[in-house]
């Protein structure tokens, strides 16, 4: 069509933005199928959110909530004074009781007397539940999913007599990713934080590079790095946040050079060099560190050999196990929810004795499916599935059908990027 014409301007103007969108998501799932095609499956194999043993409180109002997320916590039993808070992220498929229940958060939390707060999404922002890190409106300080979680905080603070100076935040995969924007959007508000199979601040800015960085990592500078999350919050003159990072070498969901992108990320933050200061075994896996001027831990990396997606576990009654595996939350032989709370320093006094009784409720979501195939008529807002794919919240995009197979179909229905 000629568009020159002025009446014609506008429809000309929809049908080339739609043209380089569709063309973009061909694109990218081209690279998908080219890189990723034996593994394409395992987006089909989000864990259904069952029942489990719930032992968190819901606050349903706390002020402003522009993420539209819901706020659970948990505090130990006798509640201590001036406790300090870890935020803990959920990845996809899962919600704030289920990845307690595997991560073993809570477990933690009446050894050491500490509080949780564990935000979850719901399934009208995300229909697989994951935390739309990757949107640009929900991951800059002040805006959407970040600023709900930040009010969150504010809330526990306020209410529960937690100690400000001692907040931490952790997350797996989705919430891994949104762990990264938590840190860089509000440096002033964590002491440390912790990055399960996820991703650096500023890794993608479409649904192409979504992909990219999850299953190619293109490499950047540690101060491009680093200036992604100075430039998200230029007002900061305050010291960083320390940052412990965890990755299986065996993830083909987030490929481990997302953990070495990290690295460089928080490295070039606290001025350090890339080669780290100390290099250990813990638990049988290599734990390299990075020390400042002081000496202090300020960056930690753990790989964990032979590990796939997912939290690493060592489940047990021993102080340094807790958790229960599942879906993603995998048994390896070494617990990094009690490494990252030993990171975090809550692990330095004497183990509470555990409570004699549990009101215990139940939590469950009914079990997602996967539907037959479909044409894809819209994307869906952008976020991290525990499959790792984005997906994106948003207005219907008119554009003609895209014949791209019935398992890539399934796949992207099954990780958030198309609506069912």
């Amino acid at each position: 069509m000629h568009c020159s014409n002025r009446s014609h301007v506008d429809h000309c103007r929809v049908r080339d933005e739609r043209d380089l969108l569709v063309f973009n998501f061909r694109k990218s799932i081209g690279a998908l199928r080219a890189s990723r095609a034996p593994s394409v499956d395992f987006l089909s194999h989000l864990p259904n959110t069952a029942k489990y043993p719930s032992r968190l409180q819901e606050i349903q109002s706390f002020g402003s909530n522009p993420g539209n997320l819901r706020l659970y916590y948990y505090l130990p039993t006798p509640e201590p004074a001036d406790s300090p808070l870890v935020v803990v992220l959920h990845g996809c498929g899962q919600t704030a009781a289920g990845y307690d229940h595997g991560a073993g958060w809570s477990t933690l939390a009446d050894r050491y007397g500490f509080a949780l707060l564990m935000p979850e999404q719901q399934r009208s922002n995300n229909p697989n539940g994951c935390f739309n890190w990757f949107q640009p409106e929900d991951s800059q300080r002040g805006l959407g999913e970040v600023a709900s979680i930040h009010r969150m905080i504010e809330t526990m603070i306020r209410e529960k007599g937690i100690d400000r100076k001692r907040v931490f935040v952790t997350g797996l995969s989705a919430g891994g990713a949104m762990t990264s924007a938590m840190l860089a959007c509000y440096p002033d508000v964590f002491a440390a934080g912790a990055i399960v199979a996820g991703l650096p601040y500023g890794a993608a800015a479409n649904v192409q590079q979504a992909f990219q960085s999850m299953f190619q990592c293109p490499s950047r500078p540690a101060q491009e790095w680093g200036d992604m999350v100075r430039n998200a919050v230029p007002q900061h003159n305050g010291p960083w946040p320390r940052v412990s990072v965890w990755h299986g070498s065996a993830d083909k969901t987030v490929i481990p050079s997302n953990a070495q992108e990290i690295v460089k990320q928080w490295t070039s933050l606290h001025g350090l060099p890339i080669r780290p200061a100390k290099q250990s075994e813990v638990d049988g896996y290599p734990r390299q560190v990075w020390l400042n001027d002081a000496g202090d831990e300020v960056v930690e990396s753990y790989t964990i050999a032979n590990m796939a997606h997912g939290t690493p576990l060592a489940t047990g009654d021993a102080d340094s196990e807790c958790g229960n595996a599942g879906p993603f939350l995998l048994e390896v032989g070494i617990s990094s929810s009690f490494h990252i709370a030993r990171f975090f320093g809550l692990t330095t006094g004497p183990v509470r004795p555990s409570p004699q009784s549990e009101d215990v409720a139940t939590f469950s979501v009914p079990p997602e499916t996967i539907p037959a195939q479909r044409p894809v008529r819209q994307l869906v807002e952008t976020s991290f599935s525990e499959a790792g794919a984005p997906s994106h919240r948003g207005q219907p995009l008119r554009m003609s059908p895209i014949d791209i197979g019935a398992v890539i179909t399934g796949a992207l229905q099954a990780a958030g990027l198309m609506k069912r």
